[in-house]
C-alpha cells in the first residue's frame, strides 16, 4: 500500500508532498520548524523586498525536487532500494538545519563553526532520537555510502541543493536571469559505474544552469548593496561581542547573549552537543533583529550607530575593484572618518571594511560534471568542445565605508 502524504502548496512548483513517516515527522520536529525564522537569502531584502523566503521553504522544495530525481533516475533502470530513497530524502530535507541567523552572514562570525559541521551534529542527534533511523541518510549525507550519486545528489555541482535554491532565490527576488530547466536537468541525469552524469543532450541546459548561478552570485548574492548591509551586520555583533569581554555585556535575548559572551568552536559542540545545539537551536533572525532594534539606544556610540543604520537601511557605500584598493585612498578614508563629527570617535579602524568575494561559474576543484556521450564514453564537461563555461573563478575585492564619506564610489 502507497504511503499517504501531506501536500503544501509551493509557490514555485505547486503543489508538492511530503511522505507521512520519518520524513514529515522531521518536518514537524522543532529543530526543522526553526528553519522557518531564518531568511533565505539573508539581508538581500534591503535590495530586492520580496526575498523573504526562509531555509523551511528552501529544504521542502529540494526534498521535493530529489522525489524527481529518484523517480526519474528509476525508470532508467537505476537500483535505488526504498531504504536509500528514504536515506537522500531525509539527507536533503536536511542539508541546512545548521544553518545560523541570518544563513552565511554570521557563519564563522558569531559562531567560528561551519553550517555543514552543525547539519551533521543535528543530524546524529536526531538520529539518537529517532533510535537510528537516520543511520543511512548520515552515510549518503557524509560520502561514506558506497552509491556515490547518492551524495552527489545531494552535495555536488549539480545536486537539488543548488537545482532548488536558484529557482527559489529568482522567483522571490524576481531577477529572471536565475530562472532554470531544473525538470530537464532532472530528466537528464543518469548513472554510469555508481556515479551520476548527464546525458549529452542536456549539456545546453547545464550551461544555462551555470550561467545562471554565476549570473544571480554578482546580481543577487553579491549585490554591493547587500555586502554592505551584511558586513555592517557582521561588524555590529562583533561590536556587541567586544562589549560583552569588557564586562559591558548589551541586552540580548538568552540564545544570543550566551554566544555573544562564548566564544564556541567545533570542539566545544563535539564535547558539549546536545546542551550547546539546544541553545544554538534557540537562535534564528528574530533574536538578531530584536537585539540590533534595541541597541539603537545603547550608550556606546559605534553599536548604536551601526544598529540604527541597519534598522532605517542607512547602509554603508561598497565599492568593488578587480585590484586589491591603493593603501593612501583606504588611510584617506580613515582620516576622513576621524574628522567627521557625525561618526562615532575613534571608531575609523572599524568603519572602513576591506575584503574579497570570489564567484565561479564552474569549478573543477569540486568533483567535475560527467556527460555520457552520445558513444557511451563518459567525459568531464571541460573537455567537450563546444562547453562555453570557462572553468575559473573571478574575485573582487571591496572596499566598505560609511556614506558620509565621499570616497569615489557613487
Amino acid at each position: 500500500m502507497e504511503k499517504k502524504t501531506k501536500i503544501l502548496n509551493d509557490p514555485v512548483y505547486g503543489f508538492v508532498g511530503i511522505p507521512y513517516g520519518i520524513l514529515f515527522d522531521l518536518v514537524e520536529h522543532p529543530y526543522f520548524q526553526r528553519l522557518r525564522n531564518i531568511k533565505q537569502v539573508s539581508l538581500t531584502h534591503y535590495v530586492y523586498p520580496g526575498a523573504l523566503h526562509t531555509r523551511f521553504h528552501h529544504a521542502i522544495g529540494a526534498l521535493h525536487l530529489m522525489q524527481q530525481a529518484v523517480t526519474s533516475l528509476r525508470s532508467k533502470g537505476v537500483t535505488i532500494s526504498e531504504e536509500e530513497a528514504e536515506a537522500v530524502m531525509v539527507a536533503i530535507l536536511l542539508h541546512d538545519i545548521g544553518h545560523g541567523p541570518f544563513s552565511h552572514t554570521l557563519e564563522n562570525t558569531l559562531i567560528n563553526v561551519s553550517h555543514e559541521t552543525l547539519s551533521l551534529l543535528f543530524m546524529q542527534r536526531l538520529n539518537d532520537e529517532f533510535r537510528g533511523k537516520l543511520s543511512l541518510a548520515i552515510e549518503v549525507f557524509t560520502g561514506r555510502y558506497p552509491k556515490p550519486f547518492l551524495h552527489q545528489l545531494v552535495s555536488g555541482q549539480l545536486d537539488m541543493d543548488r537545482l532548488d535554491y536558484l529557482n527559489r532565490d529568482s522567483y522571490f527576488t524576481g531577477v529572471a536571469e536565475g530562472v532554470i530547466g531544473y525538470d530537464r536537468i532532472i530528466k537528464m541525469l543518469n548513472v554510469i559505474g555508481g556515479r551520476l552524469v548527464v546525458e549529452q543532450k542536456g549539456i545546453y541546459s547545464v550551461e544555462r544552469f551555470l550561467t545562471s548561478r554565476r549570473i544571480m552570485y554578482w546580481q543577487v548574492y553579491l549585490h554591493k548593496t547587500v555586502v554592505a548591509a551584511e558586513q555592517m551586520l557582521q561588524l555590529t555583533l562583533w561590536r556587541a561581542r567586544e562589549l560583552s569581554e569588557l564586562g559591558q555585556p548589551p541586552w540580548a535575548p538568552p540564545a544570543l547573549k550566551y554566544f555573544l559572551i562564548h566564544r564556541v568552536g567545533s570542539e566545544d559542540f563535539v564535547a558539549s552537543r546536545n546542551q550547546l545545539l539546544d541553545c544554538f537551536a534557540a537562535l534564528d533572525d528574530t533574536d538578531i533583529s530584536s537585539a540590533v532594534k534595541t541597541w539603537q539606544h545603547h550608550p556606546d556610540p559605534l553599536l548604536s550607530y551601526l544598529s540604527y543604520g541597519l534598522v532605517n537601511r542607512r547602509l554603508f557605500r561598497l565599492e568593488f575593484s578587480n585590484d586589491p584598493f591603493d593603501p593612501a585612498y583606504v588611510d584617506e578614508l580613515r582620516e576622513t572618518i576621524r574628522a567627521d563629527s557625525r561618526l562615532p570617535r575613534n571608531a575609523a579602524d572599524h568603519l572602513v571594511i576591506q575584503g574579497q568575494e570570489t564567484n565561479s561559474a564552474y569549478t573543477l576543484t569540486k568533483e567535475e560534471i560527467m556527460v555520457w556521450t552520445k558513444h557511451n564514453e563518459v567525459v568531464p564537461m571541460s573537455s567537450i568542445s563546444d562547453f562555453a563555461i570557462a572553468p575559473r573563478s573571478y574575485t573582487k575585492f571591496f572596499l566598505c565605508y560609511p556614506k558620509e564619506v565621499d570616497g569615489r564610489g557613487e
